[in-house]
């Protein structure tokens, strides 16, 4: 076998074990994100490096569209504004740039996204425990058991890896799967 072949029947055998694994949780995330939407309320994605790009990404499928027809939905990504970002960086430290959005943009209700594949990131602790004070929601998704993040979340899926490429693809498929039921629940309702 190839080393692409082997691979991807890794990824394969990963993603067929998240789903054996998480499927329920994936479907009671989905369902507090529709919860969240009608409510009011808005969703919220960060992460660093590679999970940054994908919190992005799965903003955008609410704010633009993703398979069907709807309105738009309120999300965004705490990981776009560079200016906010180096600001707070150099004047507070790193570990504080989605803290100080979450405590400047969030309200109680909402829901907060965050992507690691180590689960030890500081700006990611520090967000999840300031979404907490003000009664946010959190839900991480995760690799390499989960780390410190995962104690401080409402709900984590740990994609059982400790491969980060591997981890990110799967919190990629994952956030599409939630996107993809929750497109659904307002396609119909259009």
């Amino acid at each position: 076998m190839s080393t692409v072949s082997a691979a991807l029947a890794a990824l394969a055998d990963l993603a067929t074990r998240v789903g054996e694994d998480h499927s329920d949780e994936i479907d009671a995330v989905a369902v507090m994100a529709v919860d969240v939407l009608r409510n009011g309320c808005k969703l919220m994605f960060c992460g660093n490096g590679g999970s940054a790009a994908d919190a992005q990404h799965l903003a955008t499928e609410y704010v633009v569209r993703f398979k069907r027809p709807r309105a738009p939905l309120s999300a965004m990504a705490l990981t776009t504004d560079t200016s906010g970002l180096t600001a707070c960086a150099n004047d507070f430290g790193y570990e504080f740039v989605f803290e100080r959005q979450i405590r400047a943009l969030a309200k109680e209700g909402d829901l907060l996204f965050l992507h690691s594949t180590s689960g030890e990131s500081e700006n990611l602790l520090h967000a999840a425990r300031a979404a907490r004070e003000l009664g946010v929601t959190t839900v991480a998704m995760l690799a390499k058991g989960g780390g410190r993040l995962r104690n401080e979340v409402d709900r984590a899926i740990v994609v059982p890896t400790d491969d980060p490429a591997r981890a990110q693809e799967l919190h990629l498929a994952i956030g599409h799967m939630v996107c993809d039921l929750v497109d659904r629940a307002f396609a119909e309702e259009a």
